[in-house]
């Protein structure tokens, strides 16, 4: 072999399939060169999973799942992409909760989204530890929380502001100012609820003090609900009041429906119980109040504990009047309830 066949063997030495040292020294160099991916690019070895559930019916895009979403979006949180959520929908019926409860918990998720102290209950009975992120009415006053300020504990979330200073007085007084002769006013209410006990003391503290009286109606399931109001009308009550449970948080449109029916002049929380023929409607917007659900649940997945998490109270309250129900019902709205409307829905 000649020197120079040597040499150029030497310096370029063959690895296999032709490929030379050279090469694969150069290929390693340009690999080590070559810019990393940001943690943005990267994939997470594991989405965060977060537990959903409520009572509800699942049908029509409930506003318990829209404004929880766009929260999520507004966070920067895209499902299915750097986040999993699992909804479980008690379809109306609250002898679901329990077992939905026990499935989303087997999963282990990083945070339980909640709706309602039924089920908050439920969920304190299988884990202390996963954290929760709740919608209530009073969590101090259920035992929930320590306090607002100081959660304790595993749960934290939002208060719809409906214990001893609660949001049902304020409903049966805003009835009773809308109806001036009315000297009987119902509740309905379904009674496996025990928010109801603290409910009923509101509106009947109010009914003394304005000089009324309150009838209870209570009501268990939604196929119940058309038996329910025509008991309503036949008792002869002025109006009536419609706490934001089940079952009229999964039946708004047909409660609103049936008030027109039997003629009942009604308030309620919920505002599409007013947009579907309910005459007034007064309480925290629930779209914003389902959005500001994400926030925790965020928080809490960058590391917070629940018990560090103040529960806020719902502050923005909304009253909305439906005057074509008022027209339909014969019933003239004073000027001064117009004036504080939010909406008037003509």
């Amino acid at each position: 072999m000649k020197t120079g066949d040597r040499e150029s063997g030497t310096a370029a030495t063959r690895l296999g399939d032709g490929l030379t040292r050279r090469g694969v020294i150069a290929v390693l160099t340009s690999l080590l060169a070559a810019p990393k991916p940001s943690s943005a690019q990267q994939i997470p070895a594991k989405l965060p999973r977060v537990g959903w559930i409520w009572a509800g019916r699942s049908a029509g895009n409930p506003t318990e799942v829209a404004g929880f979403r766009q929260g999520l979006k507004e966070l920067g949180y895209i499902e299915g992409q750097n986040i999993v959520v699992d909804y479980r929908f008690g379809e109306g019926r609250d002898d679901r909760i329990a077992a939905y409860v026990a499935e989303l918990v087997q999963l282990r998720p990083d945070v339980l989204v909640v709706f309602g102290e039924p089920v908050v209950r439920a969920v304190e009975k299988l884990t202390t530890t996963i954290p929760v992120v709740s919608l209530t009415g009073d969590p101090v006053g259920a035992g929930l929380v320590a306090s607002l300020a100081r959660p304790g504990g595993n749960i934290t979330g939002v208060s719809m502001m409906q214990g001893l200073e609660g949001l049902t007085g304020k409903r049966v007084e805003l009835l009773k100012n809308a109806l001036p002769a009315a000297t009987r006013i119902g509740l309905m209410f379904y009674p496996g609820n025990p928010t109801m006990v603290g409910s009923l003391a509101q509106a009947e503290e109010v009914a003394a003090r304005l000089g009324f009286a309150i009838r209870p109606f209570p009501v268990q399931r939604g196929d119940d609900l058309g038996a329910a109001l025509a008991s309503v009308a036949r008792e002869g009550v002025d109006g009536v009041d419609i706490e934001p449970i089940n079952p009229f948080i999964s039946y708004p449109e047909e409660t609103g429906e049936l008030l027109l029916k039997y003629r009942i002049p009604a308030v309620s929380e919920l505002r599409r119980i007013a947009e579907s023929g309910g005459l007034l409607s007064y309480g925290p917007n629930l779209f914003d109040t389902t959005r500001r659900m994400a926030y925790f649940v965020d928080r809490i997945l960058k590391g917070a504990k629940p018990a560090d998490l103040p529960v806020e109270q719902a502050s923005r309250l909304q009253l909305v009047v439906n005057i074509k129900a008022a027209q339909a019902l014969g019933v003239t709205i004073p000027p001064l309830i117009l004036a504080r409307a939010d909406e008037v829905i003509e």
